[in-house]
């Protein structure tokens, strides 16, 4: 078990900075809304990633941005 937690916080990260650089690329090229679906995966990864590494700094930071993506999503999806 211990080496699944290793093995979340050493590439979670990569993966979830690969997410958010994809979603800013896609707001640059206009593309939406693939920029929300790929930039809150990321955004999702690194609180994840914050949260088993006890960083508050990293969770306050991306989960403050996980209501402003849903609110994307409600418009997204008509609610």
């Amino acid at each position: 078990m211990h080496t699944t937690r290793k093995f979340f916080k050493k590439n979670l990260k990569w993966f979830a900075t690969f997410f958010i650089l994809l979603g800013l690329l896609l707001t640059n090229l206009n593309l939406y809304p693939y920029n929300i679906f790929s930039h809150s995966l990321g955004v999702m990864g690194w609180t994840f990633t914050g949260y088993l590494s006890k960083d508050k700094a990293i969770m306050i930071n991306f989960g403050l941005q996980i209501p402003l993506f849903m609110i994307g999503y409600l418009k997204i999806f008509g609610f």
